[in-house]
């Protein structure tokens, strides 16, 4: 139980600390929905950490910062904005590639950090 509670605390620090979005509609009215794959790696026997997909809708927030999920990692993340707004601007509808967490903590070697490929696919609106 009380591993919930520090982990619910956790998330509640981390949701104050993040303003929130404007909706995705608003960012890129043109895009009718963002689906964003993730492969979670880590530096073990096993590396494969997670599988993530994240499905953005125009009423969801714009946030492409997704979390490291490496536990004891702090100002970490993986920060997808620039690549989207890039497709978007030339209405790309899908991108692949690999980024590194660049985040510390006191029990990570910065060896430890996690890495992650992605696969975004972007669905546009049709023109009229």
């Amino acid at each position: 139980m009380p591993q919930k509670q520090n982990y619910a605390s956790k998330a509640e620090q981390g949701m104050l600390k993040k303003p929130p979005s404007p909706p995705l509609s608003e960012c890129f009215p043109t895009v009718a929905g963002i689906v964003i794959k993730m492969t979670y790696y880590r530096k073990r026997a096993n590396p494969i950490l997670m599988l993530r997909t994240v499905n953005i809708l125009p009423v969801d927030e714009a946030c492409f910062n997704m979390n490291c999920m490496i536990k004891g990692c702090s100002d970490g993340g993986f920060d997808l904005t620039s690549v989207v707004s890039k497709m978007v601007m030339s209405r790309k509808g899908a991108a692949k590639g690999k980024l590194s967490c660049l985040g510390h903590g006191d029990v990570l070697d910065p060896a430890e950090h996690a890495s992650v490929e992605y696969e975004i696919g972007v669905r546009y609106k049709r023109l009229r």
